[in-house]
């Protein structure tokens, strides 16, 4: 293909392109709710993954120590989960700092301190508090703390309590998990089916405004055109309303995330859209504007060919 043919088919599609206004116009409108609703999408996405991700992250396993362990021994056992491969993260707490955290939680409980300030000593044990890297390792690190126990032979265990062990919490955790994951799942397929349902319409849209060169179609294929020839022109019409459609979109988004920024910075796991849109941009540029260009390109081919049989 020659750079003078290249050029005639560009003309050709811009000049479709502008001839048809109001078509052309309605083809971008609805790509741009096409690609809208796609970024939409994505936003939901990560909004929701953020949601579920806080949700998890509020997950936790406490084992309690006796009064009389060792420092020592608390220190070696913390060592010992910490490198296991499922923990995330092990904060250990002190016996003055589990008293000074019930006293504060009972601050309006005076009976409760009054009855502990009688006591005279601190009846709290150390505690690890150990976060998982996902809620359903808690058991593999639960039957760790097991077997540190059991090894314990000829010693008393330091370990007084396992919290994972008390049923309400361990059924907590279960269903955690569970919602977690089906909520997912459940948002994952929705947002599917909004988007190949706009796509589908989308993709209609286009073919509709194929339809009005039919005829000038079929001329050119019965006086010889060549396939590709008849073909390239209305690509070219299509990838421009991806592209306009791609540009008007991320021009729609800029003010959309920055009035819902503060909103989802506050309900839904620290995280604002409008950060996320303007530190990713590229990547949304990439999502957004190829896919238009794509949805355009492959609408316009497929259209086209069933035109081009005679």
């Amino acid at each position: 293909m020659t750079w003078v043919t290249v050029k005639r088919i560009f003309r050709a599609g811009f000049l479709d392109f502008w001839r048809n206004g109001f078509v052309s116009f309605a083809s971008v409108l609805m790509m741009v709710f096409t690609l809208f609703v796609i970024g939409l999408a994505i936003f939901a996405g990560i909004i929701l993954d953020s949601t579920l991700q806080e949700f998890r992250d509020k997950a936790d396993m406490s084992v309690y120590f006796t009064v009389d362990a060792s420092q020592e021994r608390i220190t070696e056992l913390q060592t010992s989960v910490q490198a296991l491969p499922e923990v995330e993260k092990v904060q250990a707490m002190t016996r003055e700092e589990a008293l000074a955290q019930f006293r504060e939680r009972h601050q309006n409980d005076q009976l409760t301190l009054q009855a502990l300030d009688e006591l005279g000593e601190n009846p709290l044990g150390a505690v690890l508090t150990i976060k998982a890297k996902d809620i359903s390792q808690y058991e593999s690190i639960s039957t760790f703390l097991r077997g540190q126990e059991a090894l314990t032979t000829g010693e008393a265990s330091i370990i007084d309590k396992i919290n994972y062990y008390d049923e309400e919490h361990r059924n907590a955790l279960n269903r955690l998990s569970e919602i977690t994951d089906s909520a997912k799942w459940i948002g994952l397929v929705i947002i599917l089916i909004f988007v190949v349902t706009t796509v589908a319409i989308s993709f209609n849209t286009l073919r509709l405004a194929i339809y009005s060169s039919r005829d000038e179609i079929h001329v050119m294929r019965l006086v010889g055109a060549n396939k590709n020839y008849i073909r390239a022109p209305f690509i070219v019409e299509g990838i421009l309303y991806g592209l306009i459609a791609g540009v008007v979109t991320l021009l729609l988004f800029y003010p959309l995330t920055w009035w819902l920024g503060r909103a989802t910075e506050r309900f839904f796991g620290g995280i604002s859209v409008f950060s996320y849109y303007l530190s990713n941009f590229p990547f949304f540029f990439v999502i957004i504007v190829g896919s238009g260009v794509i949805l355009g390109a492959v609408a316009s081919f497929l259209a086209v060919r069933r035109y081009l049989q005679v």
